[in-house]
């Protein structure tokens, strides 16, 4: 059925009696309009609803054609209302099979539903429904968008509909609305929040949109799902750090380091990253981050680089052709997460103990402790423990903390020094001799010119 039918069609039902009436708001006047059943053949589906935008402009922004007025179109839609909330639509068609419509929609006087996609798709799916309650607004979509914009924005952002939207949905409606040329202050008002959430939102998605960009999955709103809480904490961070410094970050950071951090986080909320982790990335006073710490961001960065550039180089390129394209992408991510997961977690726990141990350089029994009990569970017959680089690390482990003692407890140290040379073995078949009696020499020298000083003390 095309447009002039469904005009006509629907004219004709606009001379029938009424069902009932409702009080709307229609061009800033609470007006009542009346309800009439409209045969659902001559309805369409809003395909920009609230509801399902994300998916709608996933499909869109890469080549697929959505016509409502056809079958497929239809069907594409109807699948799209269903899989937004499936259990949730589950229980409202029951609802609807033993009750019936409770709540009448909004269409246009040409047959798109401005309000009510769900509950149309969900009555298409019963047999006994054939129609459609609702106000009939006496404007086509064409003759009045915005003012069809602003209704179907306040019924669809209204405090008891919000809780079934995809909650990317609101980020990408006011970005849209934006974009038609609608004031921050009007999408605030039509949406029913103040305007500095709004301005917040817009912020959070263009941090999405970025995200998007870094992985060249520009358009496909569908990989923002399950990520929403990493994209606000890390809109909040680059407001914080970028620009003028502020002492929340370390000192002397720049913005080419904010744009690091931005990219790192990136690629933790691509593997979606435990939230609450995922905030000592950035999140709080300077000594409670990554970022509050210059030595420990440095090391962090440069580690995370060097693990994921390989990753990347062999990943395979995007093929945004694919019929499927979001379920495409969602085994990509997969394929990336298993190949990255292991580093990025692994790089990030190394320097969450780095931040504990800054955190408690003034507690010396804390970190000494803790460094006990970590030397101690190293299983010395492990062949991982011959390596020379191991060897050579126990040996720097050994000068530091001997160093320690030496600056505070020359005695011990002496001490360690006796304790070490009458628990030397040496084996029948040693090779080195001639090396070890040389050691023994200097040893001998050093502990007499030592004795001397020792003696001239006064």
């Amino acid at each position: 059925m095309n447009k002039k039918t469904r005009i006509q069609k629907i004219e004709d039902i606009l001379k029938q009696k009424p069902i009932g009436n409702k009080k709307i708001k229609w061009k800033d006047d609470s007006v009542y309009m009346n309800i009439y059943k409209i045969p659902l053949d001559y309805l369409i589906y809003n395909k920009y609803n609230g509801r399902i935008l994300s998916r709608t402009k996933s499909l869109e922004s890469h080549g697929k054609e959505i016509s409502t007025e056809t079958k497929e179109g239809k069907l594409l839609i109807e699948k799209l209302l269903w899989d937004s909330k499936p259990d949730r639509n589950k229980r409202t068609k029951e609802d609807i099979e033993s009750k019936g419509q409770l709540n009448p929609g909004i269409t246009t006087k040409d047959g798109i539903i401005v309000d009510g996609n769900r509950r149309a798709m969900l009555l298409n799916k019963i047999d006994k429904f054939d129609y459609f309650e609702a106000i009939i607004l006496p404007v086509t979509l064409e003759e009045n968008p915005i003012e069809i914009e602003k209704l179907e924005t306040s019924f669809q952002m209204g405090e008891d509909e919000k809780l079934g939207y995809n909650p990317i949905e609101k980020y990408l409606k006011s970005k849209n609305l934006k974009q038609k040329g609608v004031s921050v202050k009007d999408i605030a008002d039509w949406m029913g929040e103040k305007k500095s959430i709004i301005e917040l939102w817009l912020s959070i998605m263009e941090t999405m949109d970025n995200y998007l960009d870094y992985l060249k999955y520009n358009g496909v709103y569908t990989q923002l799902d399950g990520r929403e809480d990493h994209f606000i904490s890390l809109t909040k961070w680059v407001k914080i750090f970028y620009g003028a410094e502020t002492p929340k970050g370390f000192t002397g950071y720049k913005n080419i380091d904010v744009n690091d951090l931005e990219t790192i986080a990136f690629d933790y909320i691509r593997i979606k990253f435990e939230g609450k982790e995922f905030r000592k990335m950035a999140e709080g006073l300077q000594p409670n981050h990554f970022f509050g710490n210059k030595q420990i961001w440095e090391s962090f960065r440069d580690k995370h680089f060097e693990n994921i550039e390989s990753i990347y180089d062999k990943e395979d390129n995007i093929n945004l052709d694919s019929e499927n394209l979001t379920a495409y992408l969602n085994s990509r991510d997969d394929k990336f997460k298993d190949k990255a997961q292991k580093l990025l977690k692994d790089n990030f726990d190394v320097h969450i103990t780095k931040l504990k141990n800054q955190q408690s350089k003034d507690e010396p029994v804390k970190l000494i402790n803790r460094a006990i009990d970590n030397i101690s569970a190293i299983n010395k017959r492990s062949e991982n423990f011959k390596k020379p680089e191991v060897l050579n690390q126990v040996e720097q482990l050994n000068q530091i903390t001997t160093e320690m003692l030496q600056k505070e407890s020359p005695k011990k140290v002496l001490k360690q020094i006796l304790d070490l040379i009458l628990e030397v073995e040496i084996k029948k078949n040693f090779k080195d001799k001639s090396k070890l009696l040389e050691y023994i020499k200097s040893i001998e020298k050093e502990a007499y010119q030592l004795e001397k000083k020792i003696k001239n003390l006064k």
